[in-house]
């Protein structure tokens, strides 16, 4: 498998590593069967996401895909971070192998998760502005 020197930079170097001890959102998506699990946290400040953390269990794939991810959020309001799609990570990153696309959907959801998880912390339903939140179950890619 071939990655991009962005995808081996964000591996090597990953940004944002680590959890935020009061996260006021946490997500987490992915399962062991598939090898990738995926943790975001987020810390909001008047609708931006201030601070962002992760932990990523997995492949190479993505740890760069949750490092480039929570690069992109960071600094930007939440209704701007859950529009952030797995096509925007994967270019982000100068692409990703076939077999390796999943990873970006991860990013994608669990970033979605924490925000989410924001939203119910603060007694507002999610569904609205996250829309649903696959699980690694519905990852075609974990089941060939």
């Amino acid at each position: 498998m071939i990655y991009s020197e962005k995808v081996m930079d964000h591996f090597a170097n990953p940004r944002n590593v680590g959890e935020i001890k009061d996260a006021d959102g946490v997500g987490e998506v992915g399962n062991a069967k598939c090898g990738d699990i995926m943790k975001m946290y987020i810390k909001v400040d008047g609708n931006i996401i201030s601070d962002v953390k992760f932990k990523t269990f997995g492949c190479g794939a993505a740890v760069a895909t949750s490092s480039i991810a929570t690069e992109m959020i960071k600094g930007k309001e939440l209704s701007e971070a859950i529009k952030l799609t797995n096509k925007a990570v994967v270019e982000a990153l100068d692409g990703l192998p076939p077999a390796k696309l999943h990873c970006s959907v991860l990013a994608e959801q669990a970033i979605k998760a924490a925000v989410s998880d924001y939203y119910v912390k603060q007694g507002i339903d999610p569904a609205p502005f996250v829309g649903k939140i696959s699980d690694c179950e519905d990852c075609e890619s974990c089941h060939e």
